[in-house]
C-alpha cells in the first residue's frame, strides 16, 4: 500500500511539475514570439533604411557615443551582456528587466547605423530578462528561475532566426559544456515553439535555405567535409580571439566608453569608404545568402572578422552569431572548392561548423543544419563534431563553462 502511494505521489508530483510548465512556458513563448517579432521587423526596416541611405555611416561614430551614453543613463554597471544571462542560468545572479530596453534600442541603433554586429545577443539577452522578470512575478524558486531564464532565451532566439529546435537545445546546452541540463528540455521547447508560431503568425519568415544541393555521402565527400570542417575550427579560434583581444586592448587603450565609440566607429566608417561596400556592415545576411548560392569574395571573411572585432570591441550591441555564420559561409565557398567540394554546399557547411566552433554546441548546431538545410545528417553530424573538438576550450562567451574537457572527458576545474 506505501509503494502504491508513493508511485502516486510521483506521478502527481510529474503531471503537477508538466501542466505548471507548460503554462510558463507557453506565456514566455508567447511573449518572447511577440517582442522576437517586433524586433525583427525593426531590425529589418533599419537596414532598409540604411541600404538606401549609404551616408549613414557616416553616423555610426555619434550612434556609438548614443549608445555608451543610453546604457550609462541605464546605470547599466558591470556586464549587461550575454554572460550576465549566462550566470543567471549558473548562480543567483540578477538579470534586470532594464536589460530589455537598453539591448533593444541598442541593436537597433546598431544596425542603422552600419556596426558589424548579429541579432542573437539581443535575443538572448531579451528573452533571457524577460524569463528571468517573469520568473519573480511568478516568485519562482531559485532553480525554477534558471529554468525560466533558458526557456525566454529559446523563445526569442527561435522567434528571430525560425529554428526552435535549435533555440530549445542552444539554451540547455550553452551554459555548461559537457553537461547538458535536462531539467530545461521541455520548457524551452515548449517556449521556443510558441515563440515560433507567434513570429510566424506576425509574418516573420523563419532562415531556411533548402535549394542547396547536397552531396550523396561517401568516402571522397565525407573526407573532403572533414578537412573542411578542420580549416572551419581554425577560423573560429580566430574570430574568438580577434573578438576577445579586441575587446581587451580596445578597452585598455580608450577607457572612456564614449571616445572608444567614438574611435571604433570611425574607424568602420572610413574602412567601408576605403572598400566602397557596405558588405561588411550589418549582420551581413545578403552576403551569407550570396554565399550558399555560391559566390563569395577571397577576403570576405578575413574583413568580415575584422569589422566584428572592431565593432564588438568599441561597444556596439548585437551579438556575434550572425557575423560567425557570415564568415563560416564566405570562407566555406572559398575554401570547398579547392578541396572538391561545390561552392554553395561547403558555404552551408562553412555555416554550420562556425556557428558549432564559436558557441561550442554540436547538437544545437546539428539540428540548425537540420532545421535550415534540411538534410544530410551523416555529413553534418561529422562536421560538428570535428568542429567541436578542434575548436578546443575557445568560445564567445567569456561565462560559458567548460564542465568537463573536450579530450579527456575528465571534470575541469572552475
Amino acid at each position: 500500500m506505501e509503494k502504491i502511494k508513493s508511485i502516486y505521489k510521483i506521478m502527481l508530483q510529474s503531471i503537477l511539475h508538466f501542466l505548471k510548465w507548460l503554462i510558463l512556458g507557453a506565456l514566455v513563448g508567447v511573449i518572447g514570439g511577440a517582442v522576437g517579432g517586433v524586433f525583427h521587423r525593426l531590425l529589418d526596416l533599419v537596414t532598409e533604411v540604411r541600404t538606401e541611405h549609404s551616408w549613414l555611416i557616416l553616423l555610426l561614430p555619434i550612434g556609438g557615443i548614443g549608445i555608451a551614453g543610453l546604457y550609462r543613463l541605464g546605470k547599466a554597471k558591470g556586464k549587461l551582456d550575454t554572460n550576465r544571462v549566462l550566470e543567471a542560468v549558473q548562480t543567483e545572479e540578477r538579470v534586470p528587466l532594464t536589460m530589455t530596453p537598453l539591448i533593444f534600442i541598442s541593436t537597433i541603433l546598431s544596425h542603422l547605423f552600419g556596426a558589424s554586429v548579429g541579432r542573437e545577443g539581443a535575443a538572448l539577452q531579451l528573452g533571457g530578462s524577460l524569463g528571468y522578470n517573469i520568473g519573480r512575478l511568478f516568485r519562482l524558486s531559485k532553480v525554477e528561475l534558471h529554468i525560466i531564464v533558458m526557456a525566454g532565451m529559446s523563445s526569442v532566439f527561435s522567434a528571430l532566426f525560425g529554428t526552435p529546435l535549435t533555440a530549445a537545445i542552444f539554451a540547455i546546452e550553452v551554459t555548461y559544456i559537457g553537461a547538458v541540463q535536462y531539467s530545461g528540455l521541455f520548457p524551452c521547447i515548449v517556449a521556443s515553439m510558441m515563440a515560433y508560431r507567434t513570429a510566424l503568425f506576425l509574418g516573420i519568415t523563419p532562415v531556411r535555405f533548402p535549394n542547396v544541393a547536397m552531396q550523396a555521402v561517401s568516402a571522397p565527400t565525407m573526407v573532403r567535409a572533414l578537412v573542411l570542417a578542420f580549416f572551419c575550427a581554425m577560423v573560429s579560434i580566430l574570430l574568438c580571439v580577434a573578438i576577445r583581444e579586441s575587446r581587451k586592448y580596445m578597452k585598455k587603450l580608450l577607457p572612456n566608453g564614449y571616445l572608444r565609440a567614438l574611435v571604433g566607429g570611425m574607424i568602420i566608417a572610413i574602412l567601408t569608404s576605403l572598400l566602397h561596400t557596405t558588405d561588411y556592415n550589418g549582420a551581413g545576411m545578403d552576403v551569407v545568402v550570396r554565399a550558399i548560392g555560391g559566390q563569395a569574395e577571397p577576403e570576405a571573411f578575413l574583413l568580415k572578422i575584422l569589422f566584428t572585432a572592431i565593432c564588438i570591441g568599441a561597444g556596439f550591441k548585437g551579438g556575434e552569431i550572425v557575423p560567425t555564420l557570415f564568415v563560416g559561409a564566405t570562407f566555406g565557398c572559398v575554401a570547398g572548392p579547392l578541396i572538391g567540394l561545390p561552392a554553395g554546399f561547403s558555404a552551408a557547411i562553412g555555416f554550420v561548423a562556425l556557428f558549432c566552433g564559436v558557441v561550442n554546441c554540436p547538437i544545437a548546431s546539428l539540428m540548425l543544419a537540420l532545421e535550415v538545410f534540411g538534410g544530410n545528417l551523416w555529413i553534418f553530424g561529422a562536421v560538428c563534431s570535428v568542429s567541436f573538438l578542434l575548436s578546443g576550450h575557445f568560445g564567445l562567451y567569456k561565462s560559458q563553462k567548460f564542465a568537463v574537457s573536450k579530450l579527456t572527458d575528465e571534470a575541469m576545474e572552475s
